[in-house]
């Protein structure tokens, strides 16, 4: 790798520029969520409509993820950090001037191309900056910053949605993205990667295969199963997606090395984190619809009511990276993800038209002590699964596998919630949340036994030990 030195580049100017950058790509993924009421009630727009205003953003970010890593090693991670931040920023603006549902819509899977340029770089960045004798603290401050991201977006957007307006959710990424955009040119180190060629190819295999899934999903409770529409989007995006498989065992340099799946380690790891976030995003999309429209919350009170959920990582996160390094991470993950399916499992059992807080919370916590337990040891597993000279690739990999399956949670829970109930009444919406949060709670506990098919102790990679690797600079989203 090849780097030039910036004389003014600092690892604190570094820390404070990636850590925001980190924060606010973050941060959109569920700051709209306390916002659905209040945008379909100033848009429009039915069911499918607020699923696209989450998907559009995490579907493209996903998508993407990796191939903007990739050009950012070959045309300089400095250079495609910066153009993706002002993508972002300007398609925030857009997000905020939207006239329409459509054009939100729009405008926010901008948004999702503009991050998945910009969030892959903010670790390889910080990489550049730091010495390698601090790169573990500074890590540590990356990945308390993107949780901290996760855990108050619902606050946030229910803050600034009730007290100014659901625009403001999306204004506040431009004055931050207007100042980091100088600041970055100005005190970041430009660094390039290796030049592996793009994945072209891949990239829209991909794109096309998960856009035909998705859009079924969000169709078929629309246009009925059967439709032509709702058929022909499934059945292309499985063919499309059949491809890409094919694609990433016989290309060169494919976007995803599907060899790697032969290690168990990545595959359950892999696994775990798909289904762990397919049932989590469903679920948090619709709870937070549920204690606005049904129990009669405002947004803010909406947000603080879900923190025991969303910001419990960042007081068990700790206590669970230090089981993890005695007693190993497995085990910590598999009990993680079984106290997420515990918590779904009773949020479903308790919702009722007029349930009190008080009655829900065990719920929240358990699912926010299930997220912490995961997320502390998840990323150590990823990368000691594969070959250290494989870890950048794997861990672009883990986080865009994490993101699509947020994508299909929402799109997957939704078709449960309408076809067993709808918006017509508080009743109603109660008889779809809770067969909906039931299949949340399988699909997580489908995730703990992915995880306990995870060796007890990683194999050793060809090159190397795998249980003590370099720090891989490709994102690690931390308590996503």
């Amino acid at each position: 790798m090849s780097q030039q030195t910036a004389p003014r580049g600092g690892v604190l100017w570094a820390l404070l520029i990636t850590g925001v950058a980190g924060f606010m790509a973050a941060l959109d993924n569920l700051v709209v969520t306390t916002a659905l009421p209040s945008i379909r009630e100033d848009l429009g727009g039915a069911l499918h409509d607020l699923e696209w205003t989450v998907s559009a953003y995490t579907l493209t970010f996903a998508v993407l993820l990796m191939s903007g890593a990739a050009l950012g090693d070959r045309f300089g991670r400095r250079r495609l950090f910066v153009a993706g931040l002002a993508v972002f920023t300007a398609a925030s603006a857009a997000a905020a001037l939207a006239p329409g549902i459509d054009s939100l819509i729009a405008a926010r899977a901008v948004q999702g191309v503009g991050a998945a340029v910009m969030m892959p770089l903010t670790l390889t960045l910080l990489t550049a900056a730091v010495p390698a004798e601090k790169r573990g603290m500074a890590y540590g401050i990356w990945g308390a910053v993107n949780g901290l991201a996760v855990a108050s977006g619902p606050l946030i957007g229910g803050t600034l949605t009730e007290h100014i307006s659901w625009q403001w959710i999306f204004w506040l990424n431009v004055p931050l993205g207007i100042a980091l955009i100088p600041l970055a040119r100005l005190r970041l180190k430009e660094s390039y990667g290796a030049g592996t060629p793009l994945d072209i190819p891949g990239t829209v295999l991909a794109s096309g295969g998960l856009f035909g899934i998705v859009y079924g999903l969000v169709r078929g409770p629309v246009d009925g199963w059967t439709g032509a529409p709702v058929l022909v989007a499934l059945a292309a995006g499985t063919v499309l997606l059949a491809a890409f498989v094919g694609h990433g065992i016989r290309a060169r340099n494919p976007m995803l090395p599907m060899r790697l799946f032969r290690s168990r380690a990545f595959a359950g790891i892999n696994a775990a984190g798909l289904l762990m976030f397919l049932g989590m995003f469903g679920s948090i999309f619709l709870l937070s619809q549920y204690m606005q429209g049904v129990l009669g919350y405002s947004p803010t009170e909406a947000g603080l009511r879900m923190l025991p959920w969303t910001a419990m990582p960042m007081v068990v996160a700790p206590i669970a990276g230090i089981l993890s390094d005695r007693i190993g991470g497995r085990p910590i993950v598999a009990a993680g993800l079984f106290f997420q399916a515990a918590g779904l499992g009773y949020l479903a059992a308790v919702a009722t038209a007029d349930a009190s807080y008080a009655s829900q919370l065990p719920g929240l916590v358990l699912g926010g002590i299930g997220m912490a337990l995961y997320f502390a040891p998840a990323s150590a597993l990823v990368m000691a699964s594969v070959a250290v000279k494989e870890q950048g690739i794997a861990s672009g990999a883990n986080n865009a596998l994490r993101e699509v399956g947020g994508a299909l949670g929402i799109a997957v829970m939704s078709s449960v919630f309408t076809a067993q109930g709808g918006y017509e009444s508080a009743q109603a919406f109660v008889d779809g949340l809770r067969p909906a949060l039931v299949v949340g709670a399988a699909v997580v506990a489908l995730a703990a036994v992915a995880a306990l098919a995870i060796p007890r102790r990683p194999r050793t990679a060809p090159d190397g030990p795998a249980e003590a690797p370099e720090p891989a600079p490709v994102l690690e989203t931390a308590a996503r």
